[in-house]
């Protein structure tokens, strides 16, 4: 019998010996899988975006299924899913629908750049390597990170450079949140009413802010003083808002200079 053959057999004895033994070990070391586990799977749309902090919905229904984990992180499956969780677990998992909004009005239009960049087109790349490529330390470099993370296509870069966020299609999962390198992006609670401001910049001279971009907060503070339910505050040089006063009347937008303050 020529070496070929001899070795084709040891190869084909040696295979079915181990696919054997690895059967009988898979079977001896199994661990067996809770029940409760496979039926929040089920329920769990199967996305993977890992938006609820663990390695996709198996991941998470184990989690769960645990006690380690609240049933009310999958941003994808919303109230429904929750809800549905809530029904397995005996648990009150409630979820607040949520959409990502951007705190920077820094376009190209208003915010200009230092110099031309020729790196790596990432902000987190420009960020590390340059400092940004804007004159504002604090705005939006619009390379699309953020973009790229999305799963469910809610974000695109725009003429003006900045990103838009499709409210339609954001399920709030904060994986661009995560992504930004800037901490520009935030979600807020949908159906929210009250203002948000829609800057980021945290220069502590003010005379240098609107040489930076046109949009920028100046700190005026006439927010802060004219709110009538007095709901505002100067957090780092941002106004912050608190939503459990917040009426939504309108009166800090109208009072904004650079037009920072947005209602929602």
């Amino acid at each position: 019998m020529s070496i070929v053959l001899i070795t084709a057999l040891f190869a084909l004895i040696l295979a079915f010996v181990l696919g054997v033994a690895l059967g009988f070990f898979r079977k001896f070391f199994a661990v067996p899988e809770d029940p409760l586990t496979g039926q929040i799977r089920e329920v769990l749309p199967g996305a993977n975006c890992g938006a609820c902090g663990f390695p996709g919905c198996d991941g998470y229904a184990a989690a769960v299924a645990s006690g380690q984990a609240p049933g009310n992180r999958c941003s994808v499956g919303g109230a429904t899913v929750a809800e549905k969780i809530s029904g397995l677990t005996g648990s009150d998992a409630k979820i607040v629908p949520a959409v990502a909004v951007l705190a920077c009005q820094g376009s190209k239009e208003f915010a200009p750049v230092k110099g031309e960049y020729t790196g790596v087109p990432s902000c987190r790349a420009a960020t590390l390597s340059a400092g940004g490529t804007k004159l504002c330390a604090w705005g939006c470099l619009g390379f699309g990170d953020c973009v790229q993370v999305c799963q469910f296509g809610a974000l695109h870069i725009a003429d003006s450079g900045l990103p838009v966020v499709d409210t339609t299609l954001c399920t709030g999962c904060s994986l661009c949140v995560a992504e930004c390198p800037q901490h520009l992006l935030r979600t807020l609670a949908r159906g929210q009413h009250g203002a948000a401001a829609l800057c980021s910049n945290r220069n502590p001279v003010k005379a240098g802010i609107l040489k930076t971009c046109k949009k920028g907060c100046i700190k005026c503070e006439l927010c802060v003083r004219n709110c009538p339910e007095q709901c505002i505050v100067l957090e780092n040089g941002i106004p912050a808002v608190d939503y459990s006063k917040c009426t939504g009347c309108g009166t800090c937008v109208s009072k904004c200079p650079t037009k920072v303050l947005s209602l929602f």
